[in-house]
Formats: structure tokens, C-alpha cells, sequence
């Protein structure tokens, strides 16, 4: 269970370290992405669908953190790949700004053992890059999603 930072706890104007996992697999033949459905009573970006991730604590590695993070979250361990994207944005709930980091990962356990946390999620999909228009998410983040299914495409980065 979380313990010291969720999206809605007061920050009082600090800055704040989210890291995120782009986790893909292939189905059949396509690249499809993992993304989790916010819980309804979040203030924050309630019934969203995202990246799983969340908060570093300080001093925390960033990696160790979204590990962290994905096994509160879900249940699962991941492999972390190479970090493709980072964005900010005012969490006006929280009174922080954000600086998110998004890597490319991958489940190590097989994807019929993720368990998400109802605190957090209550429901997982798995999109292809042309399904990403029909889901609701954030803006900054649907830009660095379909950047990652672009560099999945075809350059030398570490997908996890």
C-alpha cells in the first residue's frame, strides 16, 4: 500500500518526480501498450487511463521508484528500458509541479497475474497506436504515447 505520496497530497508549492512505464507486448503480430484506468474516487485525473507509475521519494532511484511503483500498483514486476520522454505539468490538487519521465518497460511476470490496486485502477486495457484517439488521458501524456510507439518502430533504445 502507498504510504508517503499520492497525487493528492498537499506539496505546497514543491516540485515533484513522477516516473512512468510505456509496458508493451506484442499481440498477434502488434505492439499493443498497457494502461490502467484511475479509480473514480481519485481528485486527480479521476477515471483516466494511464501509465502506471507515480511518485519518487526523495533520495529514491527513479528506476527503483517505478518499480516500486508498478508493483504497488499492479502486482508485477517489470524490466525498465530506456528513459524516451519527460513532460511537466501543474497538479493544481496537489499544489506541485510535476516533472514526469517516462521509460519503456516490460512485465517480467506472465500478464495474467496483474492484480491492480483498487485504490488506484479499476480496470487495465491494452491499446495499439490506433486506438490511442478513442480513450480519454491527458494530452502531454497521449503526445509522449505516440512517440513511443514511433521509437518502437525502428531505433538502437533499450525497450525493457
Amino acid at each position: 500500500m502507498k504510504v508517503f505520496h499520492d497525487s493528492e497530497t498537499p506539496a505546497d508549492g514543491k516540485q515533484v518526480i513522477t516516473a512512468c512505464a510505456f509496458i508493451h507486448t506484442e499481440f498477434e503480430g502488434a505492439t499493443k501498450l498497457f494502461r490502467a484506468r484511475r479509480a473514480a474516487t481519485k481528485k486527480f485525473l479521476p477515471n483516466i487511463f494511464e501509465l502506471p507509475g507515480g511518485h519518487i521519494d526523495f533520495g529514491e532511484d527513479i528506476v527503483d521508484g517505478l518499480k516500486r511503483e508498478v508493483m504497488e500498483e499492479l502486482q508485477m514486476s517489470v524490466t525498465i528500458g530506456d528513459p524516451f520522454a519527460a513532460f511537466t505539468y501543474l497538479n493544481e490538487i496537489k499544489g506541485s509541479h510535476s516533472l514526469e519521465v517516462i521509460y519503456f518497460a516490460r512485465f517480467v511476470e506472465p500478464i495474467e497475474n496483474i492484480r491492480l490496486n483498487p485504490e488506484d485502477h479499476t480496470e487495465y486495457r491494452w491499446f495499439g497506436l490506433d486506438e490511442l484517439e478513442s480513450i480519454p488521458g491527458t494530452d502531454r501524456e497521449f503526445k509522449c504515447v505516440k512517440r513511443g510507439f514511433e521509437l518502437l518502430k525502428g531505433s538502437g533504445l533499450n525497450f525493457g
